[in-house]
């Protein structure tokens, strides 16, 4: 499998460690990046990084052109639901990104819930119907559940708040 990155195409099997699917053209979803992964990310074109992690924060990019790093600390748990406001400004944040010919990186502890739940987002945010943003998310990286019970419900009303911005 690979990527186009402008002229370029790379293969993923030249981008080692990583865990991460890509869902559109501007859209990666995966697990948390290191520091040593943020050049291959910037091959990818990736400019902008959601953590959606709630006690790992992002580590530095300290290259001379720091990819952008956007740290929305959630939880995946019933008990506490990912914030609707976290998931529009991330949501917000991508659209400017991917607007200016950037691509997306949105990532959690294990690119299943969390990350997932902004990705979706970003699709909404983009017009995708919500179902159909969670059904391509999931078909296009396997451990992905959007359809989660706490996450669907969080994934069903940022469509819905997103509609009223």
């Amino acid at each position: 499998m690979s990527v186009r990155v402008g002229q370029r195409t790379i293969a993923y099997d030249k981008i080692p460690r990583m865990n991460f699917s890509p869902i559109t053209d501007d859209l990666f979803i995966g697990t948390t990046p290191s520091v040593r992964d943020y050049d291959h990310l910037r091959e990818l074109g990736v400019r902008l990084i959601i953590n959606m992690r709630f006690t790992f924060g992002p580590n530095p990019d300290l290259h001379h052109t720091p990819i952008q790093l956007l740290w929305l600390r959630s939880m995946d748990s019933p008990f506490f639901p990912i914030s609707i406001q976290k998931l529009i400004r991330g949501a917000q944040a991508a659209l400017e990104t991917i607007h200016d010919g950037g691509r997306v990186y949105t990532h959690c502890a294990y690119g299943r819930h969390r990350g997932v739940a902004m990705g979706t987002a970003i699709l909404i945010a983009q017009g995708h119907a919500p179902q159909a943003a969670m059904e391509l998310i999931a078909a296009r990286r396997p451990v992905a559940d959007p359809f989660a019970y706490h996450i669907r419900p969080r994934i069903l009303m940022f469509a819905r708040e997103w509609d009223q911005l």
